[in-house]
C-alpha cells in the first residue's frame, strides 16, 4: 500500500519524461499512480516539479549518451529549484537505469534514485527515503522476488479513449542484439483474472480501444480463470467480452509464438483488430542465425501466409535493423526482398548500434557507418512506397474511426482506422470518443484524409 497523502503540502508536483516503448508510456502513468496519494501531481514541464523521473529506454541508439545530456540539463534546473528554497528530487528509471545503474550514480551525483523497471513499485519508500538521505543516491535495480503487479495500486483514469495495459514483461529469447532479457528479465505473464480486473476497470472510465502490452506478448501463458495457462488468444476472447470494449491491439509479437489459437482469434474475434506489428529483423537466414532469432524469413512468411488466410484484410508492420556485424550486399538485398513480398503497411528500421552485454557487441565484423547509413536510407524508401500504395489502396473507402483527439487544424478531429493509420477528418467536438464512418478521400505515406459519412438515426450509412 501506498502512503497516505501528506496533508501538509497540497501542491507538490511530478514530471516524468518517458522515452521508448509504450510498456514505458505504461510505466510511466502507472509511477504517476503511487505517488498520488503522496499529494503529487502530474505536471508537463521540470521546471519547479518537486519530482523528476526520467523513465528511460535502452534500445534506442546512444540511449545512454542521451540520457546523460537531459541529466547535465537538469542539474541547473534542480540547482535552479534549490536557489528558490525547494528542493526537487530526480530518479532514473527503466532499462537504462537497471543496466547502467552504478554508472549513473557515479557519472550523475545529483541523481537522487536509479530504479529498475521491476522495482519502481517502490517508489513511495525511495521519495521518502530520498527525502530523508543527505546526497547519497538510492540504488534500486535488483529484480524482485515477488512480481511489482502486486503491489501497484489501482489506476487512475486514463486520459482519453485509448489505453494501454500490460498483460507480459520480460524476454527469454535472448536475440543477440537485445538487452531486453537482461534489463526486464525473464518472462512473466500477469494472471488472467487480474488482467481482466484492470480491464473491466479501464473500460467503466470510458476507454473504447485497449491494446495488450508485452515485450513478447504473444508469449503471453497467464494462469487463467479456470486455472488452467491461458494463451493470449484465449485471453483476448475473454477482453473482448467486456462491455464497452470496442477495440483490442497488441503489441509486440515474435514470430515463433504465433500459435494457432492466437490466429484463430484473428479471424473470429471482431474486437481484434486487422492490424500487427511482427518484427522480422533482417532478411537474410545468415543474418536471422547470427541474431539468433530462431526463426528463418521462409518460416517468417509462412506465418504471414497463416494470418492472411484466417483475417484476409490484415495490414502488417515490422521492425528491421540494417547494417548488423557481417551483413553483406546479398544480405541486405534479402531485406529489401522481403519487404517487396509483405508489402508493410508500416515499418519501423533502424541502423544497428551495439548495446554493451550483448553478445553482438563484441562482434569484429562491424559494418561501416557509411555503409549502415546507406543501407537505412534504402530501405525506409521501400517502407515508405509501401505506405503510400497501401494508404492510396483505401481512397474511396469507408473506414470506422476511432477519433481520439483534436486534429491540427481548427474543426478537424484526429482518430485511427483498424489497419492503424492516422485519418484527419473535419468533424464536431462533440464526436470526440466516437467511432464513425469516414469517407477516405487522400491516402499520404503517414496519414489519411476523410469526410464524415452520415448516419440515420438507427445508425444505418444514409
Amino acid at each position: 500500500m501506498s502512503p497516505p497523502p501528506d496533508q501538509n503540502v497540497p501542491n507538490k508536483t511530478v514530471h516524468v519524461r518517458s522515452w521508448g516503448c509504450q510498456m514505458n508510456v505504461y510505466d510511466s502513468q502507472r509511477m504517476v499512480d503511487l505517488l498520488a496519494p503522496l499529494g503529487y501531481r502530474p505536471v508537463d514541464e521540470a521546471e519547479g516539479a518537486d519530482i523528476v523521473i526520467l523513465n528511460t529506454c535502452h534500445i534506442r541508439e546512444k540511449a545512454t549518451e542521451k540520457l546523460f545530456s537531459e541529466l547535465g540539463r537538469l542539474k541547473e534546473t534542480k540547482q535552479a529549484k534549490a536557489d528558490a528554497g525547494g528542493n526537487m528530487i530526480l530518479a532514473v528509471a527503466g532499462c537504462v537505469a537497471q543496466a547502467e545503474g552504478p554508472v549513473i550514480t557515479t557519472r550523475a551525483r545529483h541523481v537522487d534514485i536509479v530504479v529498475g523497471p521491476q522495482s519502481y513499485h517502490s517508489l513511495p519508500e525511495l521519495v521518502a527515503r530520498a527525502s530523508r538521505a543527505k546526497g547519497e543516491p538510492i540504488l534500486m535495480t535488483d529484480f524482485p522476488v515477488e512480481s511489482k503487479f502486486d503491489h501497484l495500486p489501482e489506476e487512475a483514469a486514463p486520459r482519453g479513449v485509448t489505453a494501454f495495459l500490460t498483460i507480459q514483461e520480460g524476454c527469454d529469447k535472448f536475440c543477440s542484439f537485445c538487452v531486453v532479457p537482461y534489463t526486464r528479465g525473464a518472462e512473466f505473464s500477469r494472471p488472467a483474472a487480474d488482467v481482466l480486473v484492470e480491464a473491466r476497470r479501464l473500460a467503466l472510465s470510458g476507454v473504447r480501444e485497449l491494446t495488450l502490452l508485452g515485450q513478447n506478448v504473444n508469449a503471453y501463458h497467464g494462469t487463467g480463470t479456470d486455472g488452467a495457462s491461458w494463451t493470449l488468444g484465449r485471453l483476448i476472447r475473454s477482453v473482448a467480452q467486456i462491455p464497452g470494449i470496442e477495440r483490442i491491439r497488441y503489441t509486440t509479437s515474435h514470430p515463433n509464438d504465433m500459435d494457432e489459437e492466437l490466429i484463430a482469434a484473428h479471424r473470429d474475434v471482431p474486437a481484434l483488430m486487422p492490424f500487427l506489428h511482427l518484427p522480422v529483423q533482417s532478411g537474410s537466414d545468415r543474418i536471422l542465425a547470427r541474431m539468433n532469432r530462431k526463426h528463418t524469413a521462409a518460416e517468417y512468411l509462412a506465418v504471414i501466409e497463416r494470418l492472411r488466410a484466417a483475417r484476409p484484410d490484415i495490414a502488417l508492420s515490422s521492425d528491421f535493423i540494417v547494417g548488423f556485424p557481417g551483413e553483406t550486399e546479398k544480405d541486405f538485398q534479402a531485406t529489401l526482398d522481403l519487404i517487396e513480398k509483405v508489402g508493410f503497411a508500416q515499418a519501423y528500421s533502424f541502423k544497428y548500434s551495439p548495446r554493451p552485454g550483448t553478445p553482438a557487441s563484441s562482434s569484429a565484423e562491424a559494418v561501416p557507418e557509411d555503409v549502415k547509413s546507406a543501407r537505412l536510407a534504402r530501405v525506409q524508401e521501400a517502407i515508405l512506397a509501401g505506405q503510400m500504395r497501401f494508404n492510396r489502396e483505401c481512397v474511396g473507402q469507408i473506414a470506422r474511426v476511432l477519433l481520439d483527439r483534436a486534429g491540427s487544424k481548427t474543426g478537424q478531429l484526429h482518430g485511427r482506422s483498424p489497419h492503424m493509420q492516422s485519418v484527419h477528418v473535419a468533424a464536431p467536438g462533440h464526436l470526440l470518443g466516437q467511432i464513425v464512418d469516414v469517407r477516405i478521400e487522400d491516402g499520404r505515406a503517414l496519414s489519411l484524409t476523410g469526410t464524415l459519412v452520415p448516419t440515420e438515426p438507427h445508425g444505418m450509412v444514409a
